[in-house]
């Protein structure tokens, strides 16, 4: 006879099997409809994943509330203040989930989480500095669980396309966190531009107002303790060796090159997300920067990034200029006087040759210009699915066995686009156009461009030989 544990053991490792395959043509037979066990939108305990998260302050906090549908099972922080802070604000929010999250599992180091709950695991959310994305990522996707990484997906060129490499090769649901992808106005950008409102595109312009942290700032010196609630060693993860200092954690860390990526990195990924996607965008071909002076420690204060990218079928070359640390795109000549360009963190404006396209940050708000084009243009039938949300979409993607809209197909080119404006931001003092060629992840021109594609992660943390 079979003791209590093993079965339940067995009944787990079933289910898990079931959601991994649950897009199969074998596995579609076992699904029963939802109303016949309780009504319309009814969710059984069974049709729930098990969600293990790492990183829980900042955007964490508000990954774990997301995802919380589901059966949070673990949480994991290098920084104990940090999740004490988050259990205190869902206890503030609402008790039950307070209660719920202040009896999950709790760790400090993702690879003993993942280890000692890798038969209950389903999926796991990433949301840590961007130096760590890909070990974490990794580690749970060599253990065969669908991942959710917060933006930007990597740090580096080499750890993106390991990402993609691997999801692919895996077969795992994944999704980058660009919640902008999932709106309602992302959509109705793809829409109107496939609807031709404003003509052939063929410029672009980007902005932002960040970096609201230090950037261009030298090291800085001393070597304060280290809190005794805060694991240093592992907070650093695969990065190089340094002494603890507050000017890293918990927040300035998207300043250095170190641990972030700038701006870019930051914001990139929710403006950028709007041209690439409703342009069809992929690699560029040529790629120049110019921007403040900068260190080799931290990033400029405010840049502009040039890209060139190819034709696409009919649609014509673009050219895209990125704008950060105030500076802005000259103000078209079309638009009302007194109308505000984006808003308070950025905006994207699309030029075609009949009109103008705007949008704020995450393609809020998006307007034909000039107003009067707006006010005359007839909108076109709506298309494309609607999104129930970045993470929502994710977990559903799931349990369907398909693919989510912002996957590492699609999020590892659009990080490794931004990330080059990084490189060439590093190597403006070249004075050259940097020349990419996207299908061999390379640059042609100036082979010493390529070693800033990759990085010399800690010995033992390479993403690529982790859990091996």
């Amino acid at each position: 006879m079979k003791s209590a544990q093993k079965q339940a053991s067995e009944r787990n490792m079933t289910r898990r099997r079931f959601i991994a395959t649950a897009g199969s043509g074998a596995a579609a037979f076992f699904i029963v409809p939802r109303a016949v066990l309780g009504g319309p939108g009814y969710v059984a305990p069974s049709d729930k994943l098990n969600i293990a998260c790492v990183g829980v302050g900042g955007k964490g906090r508000s990954d774990i509330a997301a995802v919380s549908t589901e059966n949070i099972i673990a949480l994991c922080d290098v920084d104990d203040r940090q999740m004490a802070a988050t259990l205190a604000a869902a206890m503030k929010r609402d008790p039950a989930y307070g209660r719920r999250l202040k009896q999950t599992k709790k760790y400090r180091d993702f690879r003993e989480m993942l280890q000692e709950n890798s038969d209950s695991i389903d999926a796991v959310t990433v949301s840590v500095p961007d130096h760590s994305h890909a070990v974490i990522a990794m580690e749970a996707m060599k253990l065969d669980k669908h991942v959710f990484v917060q933006k930007p997906l990597t740090r580096t060129v080499a750890e993106a396309r390991l990402l993609m490499r691997t999801a692919r090769e895996r077969n795992l649901v994944t999704q980058m966190g660009n919640q902008g992808h999932a709106s309602e106005g992302a959509r109705l950008i793809n829409e109107w531009i496939a609807d031709g409102a404003i003509g052939a595109v063929r410029e672009v312009h980007v902005w932002t107002n960040r970096p609201i942290w230090p950037q261009g700032i030298p090291r800085p010196s001393g070597s304060p303790p280290v809190p005794e609630e805060l694991d240093w060693n592992l907070w650093l993860g695969p990065a190089a060796f340094r002494p603890y200092h507050p000017a890293y954690v918990p927040f300035s860390w998207r300043g250095w090159w170190a641990f972030g990526s700038g701006a870019l990195g930051d914001m990139g990924a929710h403006l950028f997300d709007q041209p690439y996607w409703a342009l069809n965008l992929r690699y560029p071909t040529a790629i120049h920067a110019s921007s403040t002076p900068f260190t080799e420690e931290a990033y400029p204060v405010a840049s502009t990034v040039h890209y060139e990218f190819p034709a696409r079928g009919s649609q014509p070359p673009v050219n895209l200029t990125w704008y950060d640390g105030g500076i802005m795109p000259k103000r078209p000549e079309l638009m009302e006087e007194g109308r505000r360009m984006g808003d308070w963190g950025g905006g994207v404006l699309f030029v075609g040759d009949e009109g103008m396209l705007m949008c704020s940050t995450y393609a809020s708000n998006p307007r034909l210009v000039p107003e009067k084009l707006m006010r005359s243009y007839k909108r076109p039938r709506k298309t494309l699915p609607r999104s129930p949300g970045i993470h929502a979409e994710w977990i559903e993607a799931i349990k369907k066995g398909e693919k989510s809209t912002t996957d590492f197909d699609y999020s590892a080119r659009l990080t490794e686009t931004m990330l080059l404006g990084n490189v060439a931001i590093r190597l403006q003092s070249k004075n050259r156009r940097l020349l990419y060629d996207g299908e061999k992840g390379e640059f042609t021109n100036m082979p010493e461009a390529n070693r800033y594609l990759t990085d010399v992660w800690r010995p033992g943390w390479e993403p690529e030989l982790m859990g091996s």
